[in-house]
């Protein structure tokens, strides 16, 4: 797990170096500077976010452990999988893929594609929209619109969490600072006992800054940078969708229609003309289309 792996070189890389020029572990363990942080970051992430957004973030904690869920194998069993329900569209009529958009769990179409399936995010997108192509009565510029806006609204609401984490992440600094001023403070105030105890005080003091800093760059903002990439992954899932069934809306042949939505890819996925027409070839030989 990559996110785990950063974390480690990150610990490693601070502390191994605090040890490396002869600093001692236990005089960065400051429980009270601790309390003061992360209360304060908790506290002030607890008041700028609503319930569902406190909930969609710990629920997007369990989703963080899937390095790479949209890959380039499954994009191609996306279109393999639009290809065959065009293709069949095309052949048979829209009708003709109505009881499998309806019932994709019993579609033996859709049962050659388990990943897509457990997928409802997919599932939903692809199915909705090929509902409303079957039913023919919407323009495709209201469809493509229509899609367009229900994208925007996924995204917006799938960016919630790393929003809020990134905002958690751009306050620890200060709380830091914060933690750091009440120490200076506290050892202003014990200026009597000498000072070397004074020296020790303000030391400890610094620590908060130490914290607050690595604490924001080191495990909270890189956690709301890994959920954005994770949303535009899904987005470009369903933009792939959306490229697809318009050029398929516009008139265009199933195979022709598959390539508009290959274009529509991340270049680190994107797979190759030939991947995909070969990929499309094996679709069509197991559909058995001419």
């Amino acid at each position: 797990m990559l996110l785990v792996l950063g974390y480690i070189i990150v610990t490693v890389s601070v502390f191994g170096g605090y040890l490396m020029i002869g600093g001692h572990l236990g005089a960065l363990y400051q429980p009270a500077e601790i309390l003061m942080i992360a209360g304060a970051a908790i506290g002030a992430f607890i008041a700028a976010n609503n319930g569902k957004a406190i909930k969609a973030t710990f629920r997007t904690f369990s989703k963080l452990k899937q390095t790479k869920k949209y890959n380039k194998n499954m994009y191609m069993e996306l279109m393999a999988l639009q290809y065959k329900l065009l293709s069949k569209a095309r052949r048979d009529g829209m009708m003709a893929i109505e009881r499998d958009i309806d019932d994709p769990g019993n579609s033996a179409l859709f049962a050659e594609y388990p990943r897509l399936l457990s997928d409802p995010m997919i599932m939903a997108f692809l199915t909705d929209y090929l509902r409303l192509m079957v039913s023919g009565n919407m323009d495709p510029f209201e469809i493509d619109a229509l899609m367009e806006h229900e994208i925007e609204t996924f995204q917006h609401e799938a960016e919630v969490p790393a929003h809020a984490l990134h905002a958690v992440g751009d306050g620890l600094p200060a709380f830091g600072i914060v933690a750091a001023v009440m120490g200076v403070v506290h050892a202003l105030g014990s200026a009597d006992q000498g000072a070397d105890e004074m020296g020790i005080l303000i030391a400890n003091a610094l620590i908060g800054t130490f914290l607050g800093i690595l604490l924001a760059y080191g495990f909270v903002n890189p956690v709301a940078a890994r959920i954005h990439h994770q949303v535009a992954e899904a987005v470009k899932m369903l933009q792939c969708i959306r490229v697809t069934l318009m050029a398929s809306l516009n008139g265009y042949a199933p195979q022709l229609a598959v390539e508009f939505g290959r274009k529509a890819l991340f270049t680190a996925e994107r797979p190759t003309f030939e991947e995909l027409e070969e990929h499309v070839r094996a679709s069509k030989n197991t559909n058995g289309t001419p």
